[in-house]
């Protein structure tokens, strides 16, 4: 039952992310794909995920204990606190945060989590600012 109804969940969530999207407005110089394709592609991929919980539900879901619970929270304030602090900090510094705790919660040792982090940070921009020239939050230092 609790498949079913997230699975209707996601499903208003997605028509609701893919009419937002439509809702973009675009400027005279855009480029055939244009800005609405993209979040359309997730609400789409979004839908189909939430389809397929609701055509064919888990029998039995377990559920995670009360730790693993809390460590979701976590993770979820996390991300919204990334949201947050991004176009106060910038792309590279928040992705690199955020990449870094969230690569620490899930086992990595502390060093490595930041290296991890921070070659996160920089191969994303590195793939959507240097190569796409997609425009992306910029930071106190500028970029």
């Amino acid at each position: 039952m609790n498949d079913r109804v997230l699975g209707g969940i996601g499903i208003l969530v997605a028509a609701f992310f893919i009419w937002q999207a439509t809702l973009i407005e675009l400027s005279f110089i855009s480029d055939p794909v244009g800005p609405r394709t993209f979040p359309i592609i997730i609400g789409i991929g979004l839908g189909l995920a939430s389809l397929a919980m609701l055509i064919k539900p888990d029998a039995a879901p377990a559920w995670p204990a009360a730790s693993r619970l809390y460590e979701i929270a976590l993770a979820t304030a996390v991300m919204v606190a990334y949201a947050l602090l991004l176009p106060e900090l910038g792309f590279l510094i928040t992705t690199a945060l955020a990449a870094t705790y969230l690569t620490w919660r899930l086992g990595t040792a502390p060093l490595w989590a930041i290296v991890t982090g921070v070659l996160t940070s920089a191969g994303i921009f590195i793939v959507f600012r240097v190569i796409l020239g997609l425009s992306l939050a910029r930071g106190p230092l500028g970029f």
